[in-house]
């Protein structure tokens, strides 16, 4: 997928794209040429390939603990910033089956800007 998106990217220099789970891309650049690692700098550069969130996965119920939460944020940063001096700047959680209550605060503490999300408990749907 990744390699079809750059594709797609390189062809129309009116198309953005932005991606989230920093595990898959790591393996996908791994297997990349320095010629397509460059392209894709650019990409990044010019604003047009944009991560947002930049965990390792995007946790839910599987990293019920803050520790958890950190380290799986934690790693997928360090990856982004060592590899491509990237930072995100955007939370994103709208593929996983909940969140904890803690994710707002630990995002706000990671510097994001802003948190997107979809699924709610309809508790504290109500509540807000």
């Amino acid at each position: 997928m990744i390699t079809t998106v750059v594709d797609e990217l390189l062809k129309n220099p009116d198309r953005k794209f932005t991606y989230v789970e920093i595990k898959f891309f790591s393996m996908w650049w791994d297997q990349q040429t320095n010629e397509t690692q460059a392209a894709v700098r650019q990409l990044i550069a010019d604003g047009r390939f944009e991560f947002v969130n930049g965990g390792w996965s995007m946790h839910d119920e599987a990293c019920p603990h803050y520790e958890d939460m950190i380290n799986n944020m934690w790693v997928g940063h360090q990856w982004l910033l060592d590899v491509l001096g990237v930072k995100p700047r955007i939370g994103w959680h709208v593929d996983p089956f909940g969140h904890s209550s803690a994710n707002p605060r630990l995002f706000t503490d990671m510097g994001f800007e802003a948190w997107f999300f979809a699924r709610l408990d309809y508790q504290d749907k109500e509540q807000r």
